[in-house]
């Protein structure tokens, strides 16, 4: 069986992936090129997918917000709760991250008397990318005329320099502001687990429906709240109370165990049993012929760069439709 990987992003590691772990205990198989591979996984950053095969078994994954087109996967991974007949499994990006996953997952039971002499700061953010809801920078410049926040990223970095390690660094703080870039439902990051996972109370905006899986005690969901000052006016609430801090750092993350990473990959490893142990052919589920290949054609085009030729041809006809109005 060969197995291809590709449109991930920088810096992606097939064989880190967790996913290859799953697929790695249920069968065995060879990482080979998209030309050669039996089945595809592929991601959002890039189109090589579109030149796969076509008996190639398509597995869409991604981790932003973006549903998956079946018409270009026989299968989707994503964030949605989305009910697709057996198309689709819900596995958001942050249980992509198994060893915070665990920490968070703990994070309850630590020695509260240790996490509180750890946190000599007071709340971090860690941004690279400032392109975001304007509620974002709103709440950062409202929040820092309360007590100073640390931006470790990029993003209106104030400590000299962006951090080596997100989790050292929040480790120090009692509060991290953690907003998703967009909010859809279902679409919940590492942001917030990395958060729990560094005993920190998370500041969340984003997924709308984030309540369905975390614990709306153990964290400060901005969407409750009817101003940026109202969110504010909680956070300095808490702060100032240590019983109510202790309270929220010994509230379990989630909100069931049947969210725990375990039972999650688990479930995962089913979902892709159904795909990897079953022929080749009977696995097949987009279309591949009519609509089907004219819709893949239609994307080829649209991704591909203009030739010269068309470029002329496109000019041509730009200049003969000025021709003919000035002519009327």
């Amino acid at each position: 069986m060969k197995i291809a990987f590709c449109d991930f992003w920088e810096g992606f590691d097939a064989n880190s992936f967790l996913l290859t772990k799953i697929i790695k205990s249920i069968c065995d198989f060879q990482i080979s090129s998209i030309k050669d591979a039996d089945y595809l996984i592929f991601s959002t950053f890039g189109h090589q997918h579109l030149y796969a095969p076509d008996n190639c078994i398509k597995i869409f994954y991604t981790g932003e917000n973006i549903i998956p087109d079946f018409n270009l996967c026989d299968y989707g991974i994503s964030f949605s709760y989305l009910n697709f007949g057996d198309r689709h499994f819900r596995f958001p990006l942050y249980y992509c991250y198994d060893n915070i996953n665990e920490q968070m997952e703990n994070k309850h039971k630590v020695n509260v008397d240790e996490i509180i002499r750890e946190k000599t700061k007071f709340c971090s953010l860690t941004v690279s990318n400032g392109d975001r809801h304007p509620m974002f920078k709103t709440l950062f410049e409202e929040l820092q005329k309360y007590k100073n926040v640390d931006s470790g990223g990029k993003w209106n970095n104030n400590i000299g320099g962006a951090v080596d390690n997100k989790y050292d660094f929040d480790l120090t703080h009692k509060f991290s502001i953690v907003c998703e870039n967009s909010s859809a439902p279902g679409y919940t990051t590492e942001k917030i687990v990395q958060a729990f996972a560094a005993g920190c109370i998370p500041i969340y905006w984003g997924d709308p429906e984030i309540c369905k899986i975390f614990n709306n005690n153990a964290f400060i969901n901005i969407s409750d709240h009817k101003s940026i000052y109202e969110v504010i006016e909680t956070i300095k609430k808490i702060d100032n109370n240590d019983n109510l801090y202790i309270q929220m750092l010994q509230t379990p993350a989630y909100l069931s165990q049947e969210s725990n990473l375990s039972v999650q990959k688990d479930r995962c490893k089913q979902f892709l049993q159904s795909i990897f142990l079953q022929d080749k052919l009977k696995a097949q589920r987009r279309n591949r012929i009519s609509w089907g290949n004219k819709y893949i054609k239609q994307q080829i085009e649209d991704k591909e760069p203009l030739t010269i030729k068309q470029h002329i041809k496109d000019i041509w006809k730009l200049l003969k439709a000025k021709t003919v109005k000035k002519n009327k």
